[in-house]
């Protein structure tokens, strides 16, 4: 797949088939659309073009907004979309001046001039342009003069799947990673980086892997603890992982620190890559650091019999 960044970087495509949309997750409904896409492509011998906005326009045009969270960051996303097969991904800088671009602006410039397009797949309501006034209907009625044919995913088609990004943000919300995953087609996962705690893991014979998430918006599931996998340099591994203020030991901030099985290197500053697979319990604080240890000794127990299931 190639990625392009800006609109202004489009380089001539044959017979491109479009869909544009900010992807979030890149869920089952999502699929659904960008699968079309892939097939229309290939029988027109074209190519499947997405156009995605970035930052997402929430972020520009609600800064103050703080509540979002996202599924995906764009490289998670580029990456996802990669796997159903999209030829190209052109992300699109989301600006104020650009969200007052009018929907005849946006389809002339974008559509017409720089992308050329044969065909454009959209799901059922989505809109575009300055006050989200273009429309399926618009585009249909329109498609003559614009020079390309328009479809729309019916809406039934999308609803039997089930499935929509605010669905799955209010089931890692609620701890419910397990059908989130189902949503998802795939576990959720999180990236960051391994960062220096204060080692009380360790004290208490379960050495933990601190991690930094660097994006702010990156949704983190459910303060808890849950049966995760973990992937460091290449290689997967079973783990536990802890999310929340460590109230037992008097936390004040909220981390996420993951302990490896059978684990013992030193990898400070090295990426590593949580998926979730199972909520175990929520957060408590325990009378002492003995009643702590037995808990997270039945963590393991019933982590490692989620994770050979799994």
């Amino acid at each position: 797949m190639v990625i392009i960044e800006g609109h202004q970087a489009i380089p001539d495509i044959a017979n491109a088939v479009v869909t544009s949309g900010t992807f979030d997750g890149v869920h089952f409904g999502h699929q659904k659309i960008l699968k079309k896409i892939v097939k229309t492509a290939k029988e027109l011998n074209g190519k499947s073009v997405v156009l995605t906005f970035w930052p997402h326009p929430r972020f520009v045009l609600f800064p103050e907004e703080k509540t979002l969270k996202l599924l995906s960051t764009f490289e998670e996303k580029a990456q996802l979309l990669e796997k159903v097969g999209i030829d190209y991904l052109i992300k699109v800088e989301f600006t104020k001046a650009f969200s007052q671009l009018s929907s005849e602006s946006f389809i002339q410039n974008m559509l017409v001039e720089q992308l050329k397009t044969k065909k454009l797949i959209i799901g059922y309501d989505h809109r575009f342009g300055k006050n989200r006034s273009g429309s399926f209907d618009y585009l249909k009625e329109n498609s003559d003069r614009f020079g390309f044919e328009v479809e729309e995913i019916p809406r039934q088609d999308i609803d039997d799947v089930g499935v929509s990004s605010t669905k799955i943000r209010q089931a890692l919300y609620h701890g419910e990673v397990d059908l989130a995953a189902e949503f998802l087609g795939r576990p959720y996962s999180i990236i960051g980086k391994v960062v220096k705690g204060k080692k009380i893991g360790t004290e208490l014979g379960f050495p933990t892997a601190n991690i930094k998430v660097p994006q702010e918006f990156k949704l983190i599931p459910k303060d808890g603890s849950y049966a995760v996998r973990a992937q460091l340099d290449g290689q997967w591994y079973k783990a536990m992982l802890n999310i929340g203020i460590r109230p037992t030991v008097g936390g004040l901030y909220r981390v996420i620190e993951a302990h490896i099985f059978d684990f013992n290197q030193q990898v400070y500053d090295h990426t590593i890559q949580i998926e979730f697979v199972k909520h175990l319990r929520d957060e408590k604080k325990f009378d002492s650091l003995e009643d702590l240890k037995s808990q997270l000794q039945k963590d393991k127990i019933t982590c490692l019999k989620l994770l050979a299931e799994d």
